[in-house]
């Protein structure tokens, strides 16, 4: 075999390796990323970006929610509760209806959460913990229509 063969036979088999510690890593995002967020993204988008004037955005107001007194538990409230009526989200309307989702699992909800918390370049304000099943459990103990949740968001005073 040249010195030219096996240089070829070298940069192939590197590129082959390259591509399968690619494709390895692609598999693993996948796998990392909530399998239940595919329900969510119909409306709010593979992109948490929301549809302008219906579905507001995820990525990027996400931690204001959460940094509001009360937010944490209003988040969850919309998941078992669903939410409909007018909002403002950064200062564009939307008038869409988020359904309610009880038949979720309080680590489900937990976990979606904490997805849509961390995604997009969201974070989870300074201090504040990923959600858990048992604060989910604390609001499913609650009764609320979805008139109510848009109560609750109303008194958090979001912009």
């Amino acid at each position: 075999m040249s010195n030219h063969n096996v240089s070829r036979l070298f940069s192939s088999a590197v590129l082959l390796m390259a591509l399968g510690f690619y494709l390895l890593g692609a598999q693993s995002a996948m796998a990392q990323a909530s399998p239940l967020y595919s329900q969510c993204q119909g409306c709010h988008q593979p992109t948490g970006a929301g549809v302008p004037g219906v579905f507001p955005p995820l990525a990027g107001y996400t931690p204001a929610i959460l940094e509001a007194k009360g937010g944490r538990e209003y988040l969850i409230q919309v998941l078992l509760y669903g939410l409909q009526g007018s909002i403002s989200v950064k200062g564009a309307k939307y008038q869409g209806a988020m359904p309610a989702y009880p038949q979720l699992k309080d680590e489900e909800i937990a976990g979606l959460l904490n997805h849509i918390s961390t995604q997009w370049g969201n974070k989870f304000p300074a201090g504040q913990k990923p959600f858990t099943a048992a604060e989910v459990k604390s609001q499913r103990a609650k009764t609320m229509t979805a008139a109510q949740v848009l109560e609750a968001r109303d008194k958090l005073g979001l912009k």
